[in-house]
């Protein structure tokens, strides 16, 4: 497939995050059966804005912080993926997202496309007010960009339900008329759905249980080492516990905590809400989040960021099965290494799809002013969670390819087909 090089001619999106998300895409092309023309077409997001988003600080003055969306594709329907307020934001890195988030929605067979978006700040140096008035200023800079139909922004890193209600309310302020679908992750008084938080942590052990079961491996006997405990890694550290397993490890920003007769999890959350993070805790062994991934367990669930496993330390991990709950936390050398010693990866783009496919449900309901329960959300996320699961692990067997190639190669042929019938304008 003709590309450009981003040695010779670099696009503004051509992080290395970005440009790992288009080699995975690229190793997988062999397999998906598409034409040259769809394959170049999607190898690129559609639209990429950059804003300029002013703050005033709660001294008066003002400060002015970089805002981006990256739409990546349109073909299947609107665009969809979070809003993130991190240092690190930059266009490639929503640009890498965004791609993702095409495929794991076309993965779910969700009517959607992917997209990304934030602002490079570190929200922790922020008031409240301050996220409040910086939120809104963002959310009118991108009115032009986002909607129902055309894109809908959901939380991400260091946003939450508050951050959405902001946005909802900013957009539905300019619109002139409550329109609670245009984003998703809200409160449930403002149109939220039940089991939205807990979805993405909860879908990735319903994930890793269907691969526990294909491998002959119960998950209730499987020790378990779950790096982040924030929305993905606690919740999932909550379901792996209440399913039996034993959580051994766990880490998030402050560090890692390691037991091998297992962690009291009710313990660990009661301690954060009360701490506001693990920092303190003394009731097992600490070590840093690196030296967590490296030690002895069953299953390793990787929910914190991108690139925490590498070539550096791939080899030195003893998991018989890694889960990731992040996004682009394996990079293309630990993905060999892993597939060298027959450690099976579950990928971002399948394990953590429980979050856009709930998203998904809270939009129809928005859209139908109708709402589930609980038990219904959650029965119709085991639905799309197994049938998507089994989908990627019957093309893994038929093409004796990685998890990882077969879950982008059924993506890749989902969105390729749609691309097909609509063409290419003009």
């Amino acid at each position: 497939m003709a590309h450009v090089e981003a040695t010779q001619h670099p696009l503004e999106w051509d992080s290395p995050l970005f440009l790992m998300a288009r080699a995975q895409y690229e190793q997988s092309l062999p397999f998906a059966d598409i034409s040259p023309d769809v394959a170049e077409r999607l190898a690129y997001p559609e639209r990429a804005v950059i804003v300029s988003v002013p703050l005033r600080r709660d001294d008066g003055s003002i400060e002015v912080f970089p805002g981006y969306r990256v739409q990546h594709s349109s073909v299947l329907g609107p665009t969809k993926g979070g809003i993130r307020y991190d240092p690190e934001v930059s266009l490639g890195e929503c640009a890498a997202l965004a791609t993702w988030m095409t495929w794991k929605c076309a993965l779910l067979r969700l009517p959607y496309g992917g997209a990304k978006g934030g602002i490079r700040v570190d929200p922790r140096a922020l008031s409240q007010r301050e996220l409040e008035r910086m939120t809104r200023r963002f959310t009118s800079e991108l009115v032009r960009e986002i909607g129902p139909q055309t894109d809908i922004p959901a939380p991400d890193m260091a946003t939450n339900e508050q951050t959405m209600a902001w946005m909802m309310d900013t957009y539905s302020m300019l619109k002139g008329h409550a329109v609670p679908e245009v984003v998703t992750g809200k409160p449930i008084s403002v149109g939220g759905s039940i089991f939205r938080r807990e979805a993405t942590g909860a879908g990735v052990v319903m994930t890793a249980e269907r691969a526990c079961e294909r491998l002959d491996l119960p998950l209730p006997e499987q020790r378990c080492i779950v790096q982040g405990f924030g929305n993905v890694g606690g919740v999932a550290a909550t379901e792996l516990h209440a399913k039996g397993a034993t959580v051994v490890g766990v880490a998030d920003i402050s560090g890692g905590l390691h037991d091998p007769n297992g962690l009291d999890v009710a313990e660990l959350h009661a301690y954060v809400a009360e701490h506001g993070s693990l920092e303190g805790y003394d009731r097992c062994e600490r070590v840093t989040g690196e030296e967590l991934l490296e030690l002895p367990c069953d299953v390793l669930f990787v929910a914190a960021r991108e690139d925490q496993l590498t070539g550096e330390n791939a080899g030195r991990v003893h998991a018989r099965l890694v889960v990731e709950g992040a996004n682009g936390p394996t990079t293309l050398e630990a993905d060999a290494i892993f597939a060298e010693r027959g450690i099976p990866v579950v990928p971002d783009i399948l394990a953590n799809a429980g979050g856009v496919t709930v998203s998904y449900f809270e939009w129809v309901q928005d859209l139908g002013r109708l709402f589930w329960d609980r038990d219904e959300i959650r029965n119709r996320l085991a639905d799309k969670m197994t049938d998507a699961f089994d989908r990627v692990w019957s093309v893994s067997v038929e093409k004796s390819i990685t998890m990882r190639q077969s879950a982008m190669v059924a993506a890749i042929r989902e969105v390729a087909g749609a691309l097909e019938a609509r063409g290419i304008y003009p």
